[in-house]
């Protein structure tokens, strides 16, 4: 009979998972056994210190909503989003860069005209986004489906405001590319932003006296068939928060020179009203497989 003190427990603990059918399932319990166990080893984990962390994850799960979801936000500030990224995106041969996929991917993209103003409603700095998604070669990839979202110019995503289940989406769109691979679209100048500080995840980020902030972005999610999903983000090149992103989503290739200008027209030949910016940013794809994300919002999966 094995002994259950802190030498013999985890073989014990490990071993009890040895019949699980899956084999995938197998492997990860049993490191994550090992991965938990020699925490607690190293630590000296006390009891409060526990208790602690077992309240602390119940209040996260409490605060996920059908539109917030508080885990991913976790496991963005903790830079795991980022490393099962890293992990599973190691090799890249020339296509564009990956990134998060962030907590405000909502599933609330409807297929939208070229031109358009997605934040049309909202005050700000207008914006022109010129995009051309391709191959590794340059060729040009026709019907390509491309997620678009970000942040308003007070920091908040549509689905985070009061507004939201009776207003519908803003500052999100699907587009799908031309012949030539092209897609363009009307928005305002996104800001930097602070990430949601209310719940326990913001409790951790400001007693640890870290800074909330994630520079200026515009997310992407391109689905290509016969390619792998990208899911990417185009940050504003000068942002100050650059260098220290709370969930460390920045990486050199993905940030853009957006530029001022006071053309009387924009790229597609329409007015423009005043002073605005201009972001281009061609995507290269990676052939390969893979299903783009589902939301994990109830809302979300009822209206996909």
């Amino acid at each position: 009979m094995p002994q259950f003190n802190d030498a013999e427990l985890t073989a014990a603990v490990v071993t009890s998972f040895d019949e699980t059918p899956n084999e995938r399932a197998k492997f990860l319990l049993q490191e994550l056994v090992k991965s938990l166990h020699d925490f607690v080893r190293r630590t000296d984990l006390t009891f409060d210190e526990w208790g602690y962390a077992i309240d602390f994850l119940t209040r996260v799960g409490q605060k996920c909503t059908d539109t917030r979801q508080e885990f991913i936000l976790l496991s963005d500030v903790l830079g795991v989003s980022m490393l099962v990224d890293a992990v599973n995106h190691r090799e890249r041969g020339g296509a564009t860069e990956t990134t998060v996929l962030g907590p405000f991917y909502v599933g609330e993209h409807k297929e939208t005209a070229h031109g358009t103003d997605i934040s049309s409603e909202l005050e700000g700095e207008r914006m022109f986004v010129q995009s051309r998604v391709t191959d590794l070669k340059g060729k040009p990839l026709a019907g390509v489906a491309v997620d678009v979202w970000h942040a308003d110019g007070d920091g908040y995503y549509d689905s985070q405001k009061p507004s939201y289940e009776t207003h519908g989406p803003s500052s999100r769109a699907r587009f799908v590319t031309d012949a030539d691979g092209r897609f363009f679209f009307r928005t305002i100048l996104p800001c930097s932003y602070p990430i949601p500080t209310d719940g326990p995840v913001g409790e951790m980020i400001i007693q640890t006296r870290r800074h909330p902030m994630r520079p200026a972005h515009v997310h992407f999610l391109v689905n290509a068939p016969g390619y792998e999903p990208l899911i990417t983000h185009v940050f504003i090149d000068g942002d100050k928060y650059l260098d220290s992103d709370v969930v460390f989503g920045v990486k050199d290739e993905l940030v853009a020179d957006v530029e001022p200008r006071r053309d009387a027209t924009m790229p597609d030949g329409k007015p423009a009203d005043g002073p605005w910016h201009l972001m281009t940013y061609d995507f290269r794809m990676k052939p390969g497989q893979g299903n783009a994300p589902k939301p994990m919002m109830a809302k979300a999966h009822e209206d996909a």
